[in-house]
Formats: C-alpha cells, structure tokens, sequence
C-alpha cells in the first residue's frame, strides 16, 4: 500500500452534509440499509467523493455518549472516506454499546457499497422512479 499523505485522511468541509435541505434530500432518496451496529440512508451526488451527515438521537444515551458516537463515526468515515462510493450518506446508530472506530468503519463500508448496489438498481428499473412517493404501483 502506498504512502498516504496526511491531507488524504483530513475530514473537510466538502465531504460533510451541512445543510438541512441536503439531508432531507438524501432522505428523500428512499434507499437505506442497516446492520446490527448502523442504519445508512443514501442518494447519488453529482461529486467524486463521499458526503457524510451523522444524526445521534437521544435514545442512544446521554449527550456524554452521543458526541462519543459522534466522534467516532466521523473518524470512522474520515478513515475509509477513500473506500466509500461517491453518495451522500447519512448515518444513525442502532446501538446503546460503546462505539468501536474499527467496527463502525468495516460497518460503514459494507452498508455504503450495499446502498451503492440498490441506488444502482433503482436507477435501473425508473418507472418506479417517476412515481410519487408514498403511491403504489
């Protein structure tokens, strides 16, 4: 593996979901996956990199706990950022345990190429895509 450089590993503002309108968007994509650890929403972006929103509800524990997870899952994401597809993914945890960067990243990785696999064949199959949502066929 080659050397990496440390502005490979930085976490910028450009690879963050900032703004409410670009989670909503993402949640409007309607396309998640989950494991026992994450639930991952996703939507395609226009970019050649990965986007990342964090949303920590109160159910997972303390604010002490939730800025924990916080922490985590942005250094998780920072870390494998180069391995993820190019979406926007928005990121809540399921779990009470203590976050694990290592888990939360093999997590992450495997949930994102996953949502990258649904978007792909959602894109496939359109005429679903020009439906309202909340309309069956």
């Amino acid at each position: 593996m080659g050397m990496l450089r440390m502005t490979d590993q930085q976490y910028p503002k450009r690879v963050r979901l900032l703004r409410g309108s670009e989670f909503r968007r993402v949640l409007a994509a309607r396309c998640s996956t989950a494991d026992s650890l994450l639930v991952v929403y996703g939507a395609t972006n226009e970019l050649d990199h990965p986007r990342l929103g964090v949303t920590v509800s109160r159910a997972v524990g303390s604010a002490v706990t939730r800025n924990c997870w916080k922490r985590a899952l942005r250094e998780a994401f920072r870390l494998a950022q180069h391995e993820l597809p190019p979406l926007d993914l928005m990121v809540i945890p399921r779990s009470r345990a203590e976050p694990d960067v290592v888990q939360i990243g093999q997590s992450l990785r495997a949930l994102a190429v996953r949502l990258q696999r649904k978007l792909a064949a959602s894109r496939q199959s359109s005429p679903d895509a020009a439906r309202p949502p909340g309309t069956s066929p």
